[in-house]
């Protein structure tokens, strides 16, 4: 299999199955795109009928869209825990990624992904500031009903947590103030090498998006 994907530095879409895959020990092979450079829309429309990163290729299927390819992964490696096993846990995981695939564009837009950037708080507003506290509030209930087996959000590592790797990155760099148990949680995510090896090679890129560099 192949993963298209674009700036490890700026690319939350590109960071969800990618950490996934690396963290349950998906093997597959990765190609970059720099994004908003020239020829970077037609080198990606090659592969993704969307047009946009990330698209996972596996053989004659190709799958765009992050939580379409999480989907298509889950039916392939079935016994790879992609989603919790208990059934009200994956239903409730289901639906939580659901909503952070389709809603906090207040959030995305005020605080872009960006993993070179040192912690700094910024002026969040009240839509982000709704956003922020709707998130902490469904970590907390996925922690509280699902998560007594490890420090992830439904106990082990699943696509849930993939779902939300950017978000742990936008209010780390930020500095969004959350509560300590968010907070623990954010820390175990930060603590896995697939996040470091994710943060080291984007840091290295030599492409840079002035819109992401300079948010104040």
């Amino acid at each position: 299999m192949k993963l298209v994907i674009g700036n490890k530095a700026y690319s939350s879409w590109s960071f969800r199955p990618w950490i996934l895959m690396t963290v349950l020990g998906i093997p597959f092979e990765e190609e970059l795109v720099p994004l908003y450079r020239e020829g970077s829309a037609e080198a990606i429309r090659r592969v993704s009928p969307g047009g946009k990163v990330p698209a996972l290729i596996d053989g004659d299927v190709v799958v765009w869209e992050s939580l379409a390819i999480i989907e298509y992964l889950a039916d392939r490696f079935p016994g790879r825990g992609i989603w919790p096993a208990e059934t009200a846990a994956r239903a409730h995981a289901r639906a939580l990624s659901t909503e952070m695939h389709a809603g906090f564009q207040a959030l995305r837009n005020r605080c872009p992904m960006n993993v070179r950037r040192a912690p700094k708080a910024v002026a969040l507003g009240p839509e982000v500031e709704a956003n922020v506290a709707r998130i902490v509030s469904g970590w907390a209930e996925a922690r509280e009903r699902f998560g007594s087996g490890g420090p992830f959000l439904y106990g082990a590592f699943s696509a849930a947590d993939a779902m939300y790797a950017p978000v742990v990155s936008r209010f780390h760099a930020y500095a969004v103030p959350v509560p300590q148990s968010a907070r623990a949680y954010m820390d175990a995510v930060m603590a896995l090498p697939a996040w470091s090896a994710w943060v080291a090679a984007g840091e290295a890129e030599p492409w840079h998006l002035a819109d992401s560099d300079d948010v104040t």
